[in-house]
């Protein structure tokens, strides 16, 4: 597989992100605190499966009318959201616990969202991560149907309004995983992005294929069997989860990386991006809305973007301890450090990208 290679352009960088890793592991050193997950993970994954699956259960075993059945949905969707972000996300990259068959296991409560661990870790754990917007690289970045999230992208005069109908597609995020995984494993296969984790692509096929039809037949063919609802009562059920779900999870992840203040970098014809990790991580990423605890809560401390792409192997409910210590040490050193003031401040912000990248279009 090819790859990038980051330099850092000085030392100052280079003493950065070494006082920047001491200064943090100090941090859980001198307080005898563990990087991974403790009883507020448990609580809050309770909690959110609670939202997922309760709703659930009710739909099939109480007789209700079509309006309250949709309100279930919707929660369905918030709690899709809540898991995808503060469960899922940890495991995958393996801080939600110390344990691995733990971190394995809540990982694969990526099938409650009709989508696979494998793609979520070569697309998200090592292609975004490693190459945060970094186009044709970062797929986060990469143009979304007629939504152009990359100034390197090319322009189209559809996405001039994209700032308008460019929620509507958020929507539709996870209802896209369902049926783009199978095609997305084959590209990563030619990549040779399955060999960074030992995937066998057969053998990942096949279960590809097993789950999909365990997912489709959960909330298709179970309803209609077990249920009086008819199938287009249950696909607008179906579609109205994935769509709220969709929406929070694709604007939470966008309002960190496709705003005005960030970089999108390109490395030069030698395939280097001239700036130490860490440092490329500051130019590329924002924090937002970290003054309300309800939200990190919810979102899996997705709100300190900064904090977890400097350090993805720490629980994200740590967050809120160490963004002080990289918000110091960056000032230090005389590194960036991007936070908007608000949730609705980097919403306008991400608003204000869509709209500059959709007229250049």
């Amino acid at each position: 597989m090819e790859t990038i290679r980051f330099v850092a352009k000085d030392e100052q960088q280079q003493l950065f992100a070494k006082a920047l890793k001491t200064n943090v592991r100090n941090y859980f050193k001198e307080n005898n605190i563990s990087v991974y997950g403790d009883y507020r993970m448990w609580i809050k994954t309770v909690i959110m499966l609670g939202l997922y699956i309760t709703p659930l259960a009710l739909i099939f075993t109480v007789e209700m009318p079509g309006w309250f059945v949709l309100i279930l949905m919707v929660i369905m969707g918030i709690g899709e959201a809540g898991i995808g972000m503060g469960i899922m996300h940890d495991a995958v990259h393996g801080s939600y616990s110390k344990y691995k068959w733990v971190n394995k296991l809540l990982g694969q409560t990526m099938f409650l969202m009709g989508s696979n661990v494998v793609n979520w870790r070569i697309q998200h754990n090592l292609m975004h991560h490693t190459f945060t917007n970094i186009y044709k690289w970062d797929d986060d970045i990469s143009t979304k149907a007629i939504i152009r999230l990359s100034t390197h992208a090319p322009k189209r005069k559809i996405e001039r309004f994209q700032q308008i109908y460019s929620f509507f597609l958020y929507g539709l995020m996870t209802l896209s995983k369902i049926v783009t995984d199978i095609p997305q494993l084959k590209e990563y296969k030619k990549m040779g992005a399955l060999e960074v984790f030992n995937v066998n692509y057969k053998r990942e096929i096949v279960a590809l294929i097993i789950t999909k039809v365990l997912y489709v037949g959960v909330f298709f063919a179970m309803p209609l069997i077990f249920t009086d609802f008819t199938w287009w009562q249950i696909l607008l059920g179906f579609l109205l989860m994935h769509s709220v779900a969709s929406a929070i999870m694709s604007t939470v992840f966008q309002m960190a990386h496709v705003v005005s203040e960030v970089e999108q970098p390109l490395p030069d014809e030698n395939g280097i991006i001239h700036n130490e990790k860490f440092v490329h991580q500051l130019n590329t990423t924002s924090d937002f809305g970290v003054t309300n605890p309800l939200l990190t809560w919810y979102i899996g401390g997705l709100d300190y973007q900064v904090e977890h792409h400097l350090f993805t192997n720490i629980c994200h409910i740590h967050y809120p301890a160490i963004a002080p210590i990289v918000q110091k040490t960056a000032e230090e050193y005389g590194m960036p450090y991007h936070r908007q003031k608000s949730f609705f401040t980097a919403l306008s912000s991400h608003l204000h990208m869509l709209k500059e990248l959709g007229r250049a279009a």
